[in-house]
């Protein structure tokens, strides 16, 4: 695909100006886009990006044909490129790399190798040794890739694509447009047992669901248990990333993005537009608010009720009480020191009193 730039600001907004090349702006508007690269590693026809500060010096060497910041280039700016200037240059550039990198179209069809007894809207794809229950449905230009299983009763409503090896267990629901990558398995039985006196465990049946949005991206590996009576949901517009285990009917709200290699223990919940960084561990029972934001490694072992950051472990607090407290730990060595002296000065003073 090939752009001019002037179609990409038409389309997106933003403002053209010049960055050391000597063009007019019909010029710039003309320029051929035709991919988005790295400011480092980009060549003339690529469009970059500057949304963190400390890469601003490599605008002075960069080859791309133009870069999107929120700020025109300073003086002391050497290189030669035209610029789109915008307040959010990394929400820009996803746009544009969405326009320039479009999802593959589908081709309908059942692979003869694929075993059906569900229903498959006609525009719908589905791959080599994929398997389909009885009862499922399957919406308007789904893909299934390759040796998915579909249990019986599951919905997958239109648009959504699953990649090969993914596994969705009987009566799951999966919302429009989702993307579902490799070895993602939806609606494995959660972790339910109930002791014995004498020690054993005696199994729970899970008979909720999962039931999951719309726009709603899951990484490789992740799995999401099914509720043990009611469901385990997850809101529109959630992005979660690879190896992710959600528990049994947790609740995930809407826009939460949750980071890699997270667990989240049964029947949490977690409020809609939250950020949880990688390995962070929500414990199950738990309430979170609405806007939280669970910084990388957290250990979250009680609800939060108010929008903000955490971080910590033992225990969590809120971020600015956190990074206090850990400026103190830095310093122990030190302050152990200064109180043994303060001590042994104490003590010469008692001895000459």
């Amino acid at each position: 695909m090939v752009l001019r730039l002037g179609e990409i600001v038409a389309r997106l907004g933003g403002k053209i100006v010049s960055a050391g090349l000597n063009s007019s702006l019909d010029d710039m508007a003309n320029l051929s886009i035709v991919r988005v690269a790295p400011l480092e590693t980009a060549s003339p026809g690529d469009i970059s990006f500057l949304s963190n500060p400390k890469y601003r010096s490599q605008l002075n060497s960069t080859q791309a044909s133009a870069v999107i910041m929120a700020q025109p280039v300073d003086a002391a700016h050497s290189g030669t490129f035209a610029a789109i200037v915008t307040p959010q240059p990394y929400l820009y550039y996803a746009r544009v790399a969405q326009w320039l990198s479009p999802m593959p179209t589908v081709t309908p069809g059942v692979h003869g190798s694929a075993v059906v007894e569900g229903q498959v809207a006609a525009s719908a794809s589905v791959g080599p040794h994929a398997t389909i229950g009885a009862g499922a449905r399957i919406g308007e230009h789904v893909v299934i890739g390759a040796n998915c299983s579909i249990g019986e009763n599951v919905v997958i409503e239109a648009a959504t694509r699953l990649a090969p090896h993914v596994a969705i267990s009987a009566g799951c629901h999966i919302g429009a447009r989702c993307i579902v990558h490799s070895g993602v398995v939806i609606g494995a039985d959660g972790f339910g047992f109930a002791r014995e006196p004498v020690g054993a465990w005696v199994k729970i049946p899970q008979n909720g669901r999962v039931v999951i949005g719309n726009d709603v991206e899951i990484g490789a590996n992740t799995t999401i248990d099914r509720g043990a009576l009611g469901d385990t949901t997850v809101g529109n517009g959630v992005k979660l990333d690879n190896q992710i285990q959600i528990g049994h009917n947790v609740k995930i709200g809407i826009d939460t993005a949750i980071a890699g290699c997270v667990g989240v223990a049964g029947s949490a919940i977690i409020g809609a537009r939250c950020s949880i960084g990688g390995a962070a561990m929500i414990q199950g029972h738990l309430t979170l608010a609405d806007d939280v934001i669970v910084t990388t490694g957290t250990l979250v072992t009680k609800s939060i009720t108010r929008a903000g950051t955490y971080s910590g472990s033992s225990p969590f607090l809120a971020h600015a009480d956190w990074l206090r407290n850990f400026s103190h730990l830095r310093h122990l060595d030190a302050m152990a020191d200064k109180i043994r002296a303060l001590e042994q000065r104490l003590l010469a003073m008692e001895k000459k009193s």
